[in-house]
């Protein structure tokens, strides 16, 4: 009988926690070993009130994406949850998914990866460390999937701001942030006008005398709500749009966009106004931007050139006393338990095949999960990268050579370079709906509209309505059989959390009585 064979896990994030049910779903007849430095599972999406490794979500955070567009593509987010989650209801949700399919087993915390080395039999010899007791010990593992995702090390850039050292405020990155605590009666700034700058910048110009928000380059701003109140991906994230993106003419998407956008409120009035279009670069999300500029809560500024010990200097000559400063400034990504001979990351840049496999391992038994920046939800995008990979792990699924892959990134850098400007921040970004299908294309779960044509109403759902998860459940191998009722009743969740159907039948007022108090109300107006 042979050995049972391993698969090493590193991270029990969205995307870890996923590769451990993958492993499960392909009955690998494998041992799976999870190995996570903290105490519990969620990554960032942990809270703590104390600095963590990589990052945190801070205490007001509530997800850019909608419940039904992140959700895994087998296991639906609770109807009755919000449209846009509290980071708390998203712990809660990731909880439910480690209990309902019994992943907790299988990790083990408390535990960070030295090193991860392969073996000249193509197996890989992972050095772990105990965080209680520093105890170290080496385990071989047949495959690794690195699951750590690509907000690692947060990126402080204080050499780009001459004169910092001496200032006499305080300043800190946005990583460390969690509550706005400490910000009354103080002159805040904040640098950058990213996901995570905006939020900031709303949620402390509350408490702060005066928030500055500076940006280098701008920024387009998305609501979260779309046409006729429905979620924003839910509208946005189609294969409709996605074909109109791909063949129509990029000014005119752009013309169209950036329209749409500046009819909400005019993005150069504002101050917010990019020197690239609405396709050049990751837009920020943010409902309250707006409205905290035009009553005067936050004044957007010019990009800082330098600081005095009360003051900042911007690039148009202004000066502002300054109290407080907030470098929300993003992350870069690294990966140190690895050699720089199986992956080198150069400016927030790698070389990996379709953002997962490095070239330099020949057996294939290396792959990186989630390490990408879609306009979109990763936890699909991490799920199907795990379906892909355990497939090849298997040997069901062949890689193109080495040559093909090498000119596959070379393609992929090359594209990326032409739809959006220079910076770290786009080294990974990728087309949501173009990716999900490509990598499901590897395994043949893409819908198959040629099947489809025999059931029109889904037809219609899956070329029209929302990109789901839930699509890549249809056919092939993990189907699932509740994919098509979950799609073609998605609004109905959307508006479940939005009605008054529930406070109605909790007021213990019956329907009856209701409809007997309008007739006797209008028989009364009508006899006085």
């Amino acid at each position: 009988m042979k050995p049972m064979k391993k698969v090493c896990i590193i991270g029990a994030g969205a995307s870890g926690l996923t590769a451990i049910k993958c492993c499960n779903d392909e009955g690998l007849g494998w041992n799976r070993f999870a190995l996570k430095k903290s105490y519990d599972i969620g990554g960032l999406w942990r809270y703590e009130d104390n600095a963590k490794d990589g990052a945190c979500v801070y205490n007001s955070t509530v997800i850019n994406t909608s419940k039904e567009m992140m959700c895994y593509s087998d296991f639906p987010i609770p109807k009755e949850y919000p449209n846009y989650m509290h980071n708390v209801k998203i712990m809660e949700y990731f909880r439910s998914y480690a209990e309902r399919f019994n992943l907790l087993k299988h990790i083990t915390f408390n535990t960070s990866v030295v090193s991860c080395e392969p073996m000249d039999n193509g197996q890989w010899t992972i050095k772990t460390c105990d965080e209680k007791t520093k105890e170290e010990k080496e385990i071989i593992f047949d495959a690794v999937l690195v699951c750590i995702g690509h907000h690692a090390q947060p990126y402080y850039p204080l050499d780009a701001f001459p004169g910092i050292e001496s200032f006499g405020g305080e300043y800190f990155h946005s990583h460390e942030y969690r509550k706005p605590h400490g910000f009354d009666g103080k002159r805040v700034l904040v640098i950058g006008v990213g996901n995570s700058g905006g939020d900031l910048a709303v949620e402390i110009s509350r408490h702060a005398k005066q928030l500055f928000l500076s940006t280098r380059r701008g920024c387009w701003v998305l609501n979260r709500v779309s046409g006729n109140g429905m979620p924003l991906d839910i509208t946005l994230t189609s294969r409709a749009t996605m074909l109109a993106g791909n063949y129509l003419p990029s000014r005119f998407i752009n013309y169209v966009a950036e329209k749409q956008m500046n009819s909400r409120f005019d993005h150069e009035m504002y101050g917010l106004k990019p020197k690239h279009r609405f396709t050049g670069q990751h837009p920020t999300v943010n409902d309250e931007i707006p409205n905290c500029i035009l009553c005067g809560r936050i004044t957007v500024v010019k990009n800082v050139t330098k600081f005095n010990k009360t003051q900042a200097v911007f690039e148009d000559g202004r000066t502002e006393d300054i109290d407080v400063v907030i470098f929300a400034t993003g992350y870069r990504f690294n990966y140190p338990f690895l050699s720089e001979s199986i992956l080198k990351v150069e400016n927030n840049s790698c070389r990996l095949y379709k953002h997962m496999w490095p070239s330099t391992v020949e057996n294939n038994t290396l792959a990186f999960i989630g390490g990408i920046q879609p306009l979109g939800a990763i936890n699909p995008i991490s799920e199907i990268q795990c379906r892909w990979a355990l497939r090849v792990f298997k040997g069901l699924n062949v890689l193109p050579s080495v040559k093909e892959r090498e000119s596959s990134i070379d393609e992929q850098i090359s594209e990326m370079s032409e739809l959006y400007y220079k910076s770290p921040r786009h080294t990974i970004q990728v087309n949501y709906v173009l990716y999900m299908d490509d990598i499901a294309s590897q395994i043949q779960v893409k819908p198959n509209f040629i099947k489809l044509l025999a059931d029109p109403k889904l037809f219609l759902k899956v070329l029209f309505g929302p990109c789901t998860p839930y699509q890549y459940r249809l056919h092939g191998v993990g189907k699932w059989k509740e994919a098509r009722h979950m799609i073609l009743t998605l609004k109905d969740r959307v508006r479940y959390p939005l009605t008054r159907k529930q406070q109605q039948k909790e007021s213990g007022l019956p329907i009856g009585f209701i409809v007997f108090i309008l007739i006797i109300s209008i028989l009364f107006y009508f006899l006085y």
